[in-house]
């Protein structure tokens, strides 16, 4: 059975229950399975060699997931093909897909999580009271090694972009 961790966020100022380990700087990242808007699976491993910007949103019709997910896509555009953004709810891949055409972001990547909260549940970002996600932040080297890490206190709240941005932007530094 999956760890649970309460007190650690909040959601509209309710404290919720989160599953999973708490992800920290230096672990290796743990694989997950989710499902793309047209209902591949998607594993961590599947972007293997690249930097991962792991955003992760309760929902995309939300005004605070949408304004997080199109800043990254829009920040991390510029920094070449060695970079993704992955972004992950519990969503449906089918109102993903929807979110998607509506704000007219091709290029954005979004994963499901709703059949088993794999990702939620290895990441420690599945809230229990809700069956969503909460808002976290992770960055993933090129090795699968975690270099950043955000479980956004108040999940009605923004993440750190300029540091999340940041942690991406020393990695390929150093890879160059």
């Amino acid at each position: 059975m999956a760890q649970e961790r309460s007190g650690m966020v909040t959601f509209a100022g309710n404290p919720v229950t989160l599953i999973g380990s708490e992800i920290r700087v230096g672990d290796k990242a743990p694989n997950f399975e989710v499902l793309a808007n047209n209902l591949s699976k998607v594993t961590l491993e599947d972007s293997n060699g690249k930097v991962r910007l792991l955003n992760c949103v309760p929902s995309l019709d939300t005004g605070v997931c949408d304004a997080q997910t199109r800043k990254f896509n829009e920040a991390v555009s510029n920094l070449g093909n060695d970079v993704e953004v992955l972004t992950i709810s519990a969503d449906l891949p089918f109102a993903q897909n929807r979110w998607c055409a509506a704000a007219g972001l091709e290029q954005v990547q979004t994963f499901s999580d709703h059949i088993n909260m794999s990702f939620g549940t290895a990441y420690g970002t599945y809230m229990k009271e809700y069956r969503l996600e909460c808002r976290a932040v992770f960055v993933v080297d090129q090795e699968d090694i975690v270099q950043y890490v955000e479980y956004v206190q108040e999940v009605t709240e923004h993440p750190n972009y300029e540091a999340a941005l940041e942690a991406v932007k020393s990695i390929i530094k150093v890879k160059k």
